[in-house]
């Protein structure tokens, strides 16, 4: 245990460091945990920067959030976490932070729930909008706890993004990952179309799904579905089969990549 109690440690430093580099978080914001056994969790203290943390401001608290370990106090979303890791037996670290374009989504009260990236629809899915609640608080992640089971990344709304994982690294490439689409899904906004993959291409991702073992909803629209823009195809049949035959060798590396 004390083996891996040091190395998830040194990954929540670390990933806290390149959430504080990479401005998905400003201040004291955002907090990471980690499930250290069945009765442990591992979490970020309140009031420290995260990119400035030492591996002995973690605190170890039981599944009451009752402090075993460490001198400082447990972050203020100390219950949300423990919540979590009682509904997805599965998850391992869950990632709270507040990145420019994925907050600015969350504020504007747009879910990112369209199948436009074939790595985003393969890694989270759709990333639902979660109604606000007051920070620190249950009325903060109670209207997630519904969602939990079918979804790996969330918008809160007016506040920020929330992800899990299999661990610490993991949980934060999912954030990542969603930073990343709603950069890109701002840009198309701003060029005027957001242009959605069909049902047919999104089966295709969701067999890709189900081979690498991802087992949470796809839960995304799909362009036969979206009634919001009437977005049609850019490109024709030809050169769009060509394209699907790309995206899929280009998720299958990701995927690689991902799970080395």
């Amino acid at each position: 245990m004390e083996q891996n109690l040091f190395a998830i440690k040194n990954d929540i430093v670390a990933v806290g460091k390149r959430m504080y580099e990479r401005g998905y978080v400003a201040s004291n914001d955002g907090n990471i945990s980690a499930r250290i056994n069945k009765d442990q969790v591992l979490i970020t203290p309140t009031g420290i920067s995260k990119g400035f943390m030492k591996t002995e401001d973690l605190i170890i608290v039981d599944y009451n959030g009752k402090s075993i370990s460490g001198s400082k106090k447990p972050s203020s979303e100390v219950m949300m976490h423990l919540q979590v890791y009682k509904d997805r037996p599965d998850v391992n670290s869950v990632c709270h932070s507040h990145p420019p374009y994925a907050t600015g989504f969350a504020v504007a009260g747009i879910p990112l729930d369209k199948c436009v990236l074939p790595e985003v629809i393969i890694v989270l899915g759709g990333i639902p909008l979660i109604e606000y609640g007051t920070p620190g608080t249950e009325e903060f992640y109670k209207p997630v706890l519904p969602l939990l089971k079918d979804y790996d990344a969330f918008l809160l709304a007016n506040h920020g993004a929330l992800t899990v994982g299999k661990d610490v690294v993991n949980a934060f490439h999912k954030m990542e990952t969603l930073e990343h689409f709603a950069h890109i899904a701002f840009v198309a906004q701003q060029l005027g179309n957001l242009n959605t993959l069909n049902k047919e291409q999104v089966q295709k991702l969701t067999d890709l799904r189900e081979k690498f073992g991802i087992r949470t909803n796809v839960g995304c629209v799909t362009r036969d579905e979206d009634t919001s823009s009437g977005a049609k195809s850019l490109v024709s049949p030809a050169i769009d089969k060509s394209k699907e035959e790309l995206v899929k060798k280009l998720t299958e590396e990701v995927f690689r990549q991902l799970h080395k």
